[in-house]
């Protein structure tokens, strides 16, 4: 008591003041202070990224000259796929094929949509170990694939999808097939990450065949089809229009893309509530969301620039990216709460990492989000899946 009554009264009072200050100080601090999401992803992903990447060092270039099908109108380069819930029909069995939504003919060729994901988790891993450990062979080996889906007149792929998801005896290809190059967009990104070392005349070719599939992509009516289409399909020609556009720096085309989502994707898409109702009406109403989420996240996180943030962007009437997220993720963090009858398939198999919550975290500083996307899988196994992952190596898209 002696040493406290030594201290004038004054003294001691402004001292108290001072020091709750320092702790409301402190406090705020630590509670403004931002998640580092770039890192923190970065250390849960890089002995998964590494693995893979050694894994890619071993592989040779698998192209769409690697398997032919009799039933495609193409020649030897071009990308070949049929229609997932396409059927024979039982009361005519040589005759056109009929729709079950939902459920996929096992039978489709798929040789070529398996040899472009295997294509794009092959760049994506080299890319991102290159971008973890900035080593030039990891750039060097994902070269020989970019140059032989691109580049070797043997073994590129044509730039169009003039023949992507055929029906038989009603198509021999559609706008719909159009989804099925969402996987070159983890190509595109993990080419821009690695440009900086790649042979500025392989560069200028790789780009050079984007920029071709770009014409095709805005100028054939399979892809002026695709782009039209009111649900998933729409927001992925977008998307894989932005990835490009960004990759061969067509302005016109990334302002285009800012546009469309502005006017057009999010506007009719969302409901006032966040949810997506066409996806919703499916029969595989909670995949299907969450693939449109990615891939309306992707779009944001690909177009976003300081001057005009797309996750910053609000309809008139609410609507906007964070609230599609805030609507889905209560169903993420746990499936139980989901309202409306499961997928008839692959219901087992959702939700993995999805992207659109690492992207949002990131944007936003939702730590519960980020939280929650590090607790899932993020090394799919089920081929259908992974297929509807726009981007499966987001390390390359966060700076």
């Amino acid at each position: 008591m002696s040493r406290l009554r030594s201290i004038p009264f004054k003294s001691f009072y402004c001292l108290a003041i001072l020091a709750g200050l320092f702790l409301i100080c402190s406090a705020s601090k630590s509670i403004a202070s931002p998640i580092n999401i770039k890192n923190q992803a970065e250390e849960i992903l890089k002995k998964q990224i590494m693995e893979e990447a050694e894994w890619a060092l071993k592989q040779e270039p698998i192209t769409v000259t690697a398997s032919i099908s009799n039933r495609s109108a193409g020649g030897k380069n071009d990308f070949y796929s049929e229609g997932d819930y396409w059927w024979p029909n039982p009361q005519d069995p040589n005759g056109p094929y009929i729709q079950k939504d939902g459920l996929t003919n096992p039978d489709n060729f798929v040789a070529h949509r398996f040899a472009m994901i295997r294509f794009s988790q092959i760049i994506g891993s080299l890319s991102s170990a290159y971008k973890i450990t900035k080593n030039k062979k990891y750039v060097k080996h994902a070269v020989l694939h970019l140059k032989a889906w691109f580049l070797n007149p043997e073994t590129r792929m044509n730039p169009n999808l003039q023949f992507a998801q055929a029906i038989k005896g009603l198509f021999t290809g559609r706008g719909i097939g159009i989804i099925d190059t969402v996987h070159l967009m983890d190509v595109a990104q993990g080419t821009l990450v690695m440009q900086s070392k790649i042979n500025k005349t392989d560069l200028a070719a790789i780009k050079n065949w984007f920029a071709d599939y770009l014409t095709w992509l805005m100028s054939h009516p399979n892809g002026k089809a695709e782009m039209a289409a009111k649900n998933n399909h729409g927001t992925c020609f977008t998307m894989q229009v932005a990835s490009f556009a960004k990759l061969t720096n067509n302005q016109e085309l990334l302002d285009f893309c800012t546009n469309r989502y502005k006017t057009v994707l999010l506007p009719n898409q969302m409901a006032a509530n966040g949810s997506f109702p066409l996806e919703m009406a499916r029969t595989k109403p909670y995949g299907y969301s969450l693939f449109n989420l990615d891939a309306m996240s992707t779009l944001c996180q690909i177009l976003s620039t300081p001057k005009d943030n797309l996750w910053a962007y609000e309809t008139s009437d609410g609507k906007s990216i964070k609230k599609g997220i805030s609507f889905i993720y209560p169903f993420i963090a746990d499936k139980s709460k989901w309202e409306l009858k499961p997928d008839v398939m692959y219901w087992e198999n959702w939700p993995v990492a999805q992207p659109a919550l690492l992207f949002g975290a990131n944007a936003y500083q939702e730590n519960s989000w980020f939280l929650t996307w590090k607790q899932l899988d993020h090394q799919p196994k089920v081929a259908e899946v992974i297929r509807n992952l726009p981007v499966k190596y987001p390390l390359i898209w966060i700076n």
